[in-house]
């Protein structure tokens, strides 16, 4: 394909559209057109659509689909329906940018795979950590390590409304259709049950936030330090709200926690240590733009032992993946956040919920 201002259709217009990739594709106007809107909620849909001028307006996916002349779509919508959506999609040869989580199921990924194997499209899933510079320069300063013997993986935080309410208006209405509630909540129960099996709802609560905030570290950590052997221990507690394990890797561990508590703070960060070298990449709130993410380095050098704190631009991570995925779309590349590539973070969380019933 051949653009290079891109057609684009949203799928769903809810707090992440609104705070993050409807503001940076209107800021990336010599690169996307927003074509087309599509939400259950017509009083939100009709909101967005006068703020972003878009006239295109649908409350069904396939109608956007058919009806308008798109190069790309993001699908922005809840989970459960991410496949059908970008299924839909590449079918029509229509490049996907698809929001973590991907999908809930190793077999949707299959799915995916299949209908996009058949097009002429890619599928690029939405990991924006591992786009931010800091992370990107982080990838490069690991190498330097030599032998690792240690990592840890930390995600705790406080509710997004905690950030959202101070400094982004959200827009929300009464208005989504009873029969929709429903068939999301029968969705969810049928596609848990397919990934983990029948198991008490509290192992659905830690498999729905793997899914859904931890996707974020376990593809972080991948890129950085590869896929772990096995994972020996885990646990949860709080209705699944609270999780840890321990991953083994070739020579040494990495820890991992995570939580959710209500507190009004965001602290996500993996660090990765060597014999004399450590080297720590700290995340913060994505709902507030251009809080920038850093890299931290320590180092001893004989009697030296120096610090540094790196933080390469204020260029938002969002911004660099959305520049990324235009370059996907205008040169016909596959992205490095493929659909293989997520499978294999479905796996680590499918290891991590059998630890966690041992």
């Amino acid at each position: 394909m051949k653009v290079t201002k891109i057609k684009v259709g949203i799928i769903g217009l809810g707090e992440v559209a609104q705070v993050v990739h409807l503001p940076i594709l209107e800021s990336l106007s010599e690169k996307y057109e927003l074509t087309a809107f599509c939400d259950i909620s017509q009083m939100l849909l009709a909101k967005m659509g006068e703020k972003y001028r878009v006239k295109q307006l649908f409350t069904n996916v396939y109608d956007m689909l058919e009806q308008s002349e798109l190069d790309a779509v993001f699908v922005l919508n809840n989970m459960e329906y991410h496949t059908e959506c970008t299924v839909a999609a590449l079918k029509r040869n229509i490049y996907v940018f698809v929001e973590k989580p991907m999908c809930v199921t190793p077999a949707e990924v299959h799915e995916i795979l299949q209908a996009r194997d058949a097009s002429e499209a890619q599928v690029m899933v939405g990991y924006m950590r591992r786009f931010a510079p800091a992370y990107l320069q982080a990838i490069e300063e690991v190498k330097s390590l030599g032998s690792i013997v240690y990592a840890r993986v930390r995600d705790i935080i406080g509710p997004n409304q905690f950030f959202t309410r101070q400094s982004s208006p959200i827009y929300r209405f009464n208005d989504i259709p009873a029969e929709a509630v429903q068939d999301r909540k029968e969705r969810n129960a049928r596609l848990m049950r397919e990934a983990i099996g029948e198991l008490p709802d509290e192992m659905y609560g830690a498999y729905g936030l793997l899914l859904g905030l931890n996707s974020h570290d376990i593809s972080a950590m991948r890129e950085l330090i590869g896929m772990p052997i096995r994972v020996k221990a885990a646990s949860a507690w709080l209705g699944g709200r609270f999780k840890n394990a321990i991953f083994e890797y070739d020579g040494f561990n990495v820890t991992f926690e995570t939580g959710m508590d209500q507190q009004g703070r965001f602290d996500a960060h993996i660090e990765v240590y060597g014999e004399n070298k450590s080297v720590l990449i700290q995340y913060d709130t994505p709902y507030i733009r251009q809080l920038p993410t850093t890299l931290h380095i320590s180092e001893t050098i004989g009697d030296s032992f120096d610090q540094s704190t790196v933080r390469p631009t204020y260029k938002d991570a969002y911004v660099v993946e959305l520049e990324y995925f235009h370059e996907v779309v205008s040169k016909g590349i596959p992205p490095k956040t493929t659909p293989e590539d997520y499978l294999q973070d479905l796996i680590i969380f499918q290891m991590i919920m059998e630890a966690i019933q041992k």
